[in-house]
């Protein structure tokens, strides 16, 4: 079977009501809206940035900008468009807190999110789908404009699914994850497990929409990185434990709004408490003490 075209070409052809809107790919868009919602009350609530990748939300930012080119092409409804941009501007609310917003750019640890993402995610990604796209050929016979949204659309595809990498590999520097951070990270998972559901419910259902290998396939991949997260989320939900990822950080949360964000057992969403004299104020992280302490008896 010859390899089919993308959305971008397969949608230029077809009529904005047969884009079909199926309970999967609602239930993904509002998993992905609630991800993205409860970071924001994490941030704004605690004013704190820790353990919160930068990175990933700037690689989600520019695979929005990627993939949603066809917004000023092409109208199919009212819901995709907007939903295309209050992704794209949640996204820049994020970015914009961590980066920007006083206390919260401040608590903001470049330290521990230092995985190399331009040089191990984004040039592999631009490679892969230029690749793709040659060896396929499946923008031959369109304008320039079409074979460029095909790349870019098929850029977007590869780097989605390694985007959640950096936040992935801060988490595991942590000894436990506080628990709006853990929730934000598993719904954004569900998200991506719905929506492979949901092209694979597309390509039987909906007319003109047909089986996409590498879609299925770096959704696959992407999926797959978040199952040893799942694991530990799921573990802790049931034991009433912490959550922790990893099992090798030592890192803690050094500022007491950010650790009274979870509670003894790790099941409720906590915003704060009253009692100042709560013993995990001083908290610091483990590692740089025990590197100093190291450093002076040297």
């Amino acid at each position: 079977t010859s390899q089919q075209p993308s959305a971008v070409i397969r949608r230029k052809h077809k009529p904005a009501n047969n884009m079909a809107m199926n309970a999967i790919r609602l239930c993904g868009d509002m998993c992905r809206l609630a991800a993205i919602v409860v970071l924001m009350r994490r941030l704004e609530t605690a004013r704190n940035a820790q353990g919160i990748s930068l990175k990933t939300h700037q690689l989600y930012l520019l695979v929005c900008l990627a993939r949603y080119t066809d917004l000023v092409t092409t109208f199919y409804s009212w819901y995709n468009s907007v939903m295309k941009v209050a992704f794209i501007l949640l996204h820049c609310r994020v970015i914009y807190l961590i980066q920007w917003d006083g206390s919260i750019s401040s608590s903001y640890d470049r330290d521990l999110d230092d995985f190399p993402d331009f040089k191990c995610l984004v040039l592999p990604a631009a490679a892969l789908a230029a690749g793709i796209q040659m060896g396929t050929g499946s923008a031959s016979g369109y304008g320039p404009i079409i074979q460029t949204q095909e790349l870019v659309w098929m850029f977007s595809i590869v780097l989605e699914s390694v985007s959640i990498v950096p936040q992935l590999h801060i988490l595991r520097k942590y000894r436990v994850i506080e628990n709006l951070t853990g929730n934000y990270v598993f719904l954004l998972g569900v998200y991506r497990g719905l929506y492979g559901f949901n092209w694979v419910y597309r390509s039987y259902h909906e007319p003109g929409y047909r089986h996409h290998y590498a879609v299925y396939f770096f959704g696959a991949v992407q999926t797959l990185l978040y199952l040893d997260f799942f694991y530990c989320w799921l573990r802790s939900k049931r034991e009433g434990s912490e959550l922790s990822y990893g099992g090798e950080g030592d890192a803690d949360y050094y500022d007491r709004d950010v650790n009274e964000l979870r509670n003894h057992d790790n099941s409720l969403l906590l915003m704060g408490g009253e009692d100042d004299s709560n013993a995990d104020c001083d908290v610091r992280r483990r590692g740089a003490t025990a590197s100093n302490n190291t450093e002076g008896t040297a």
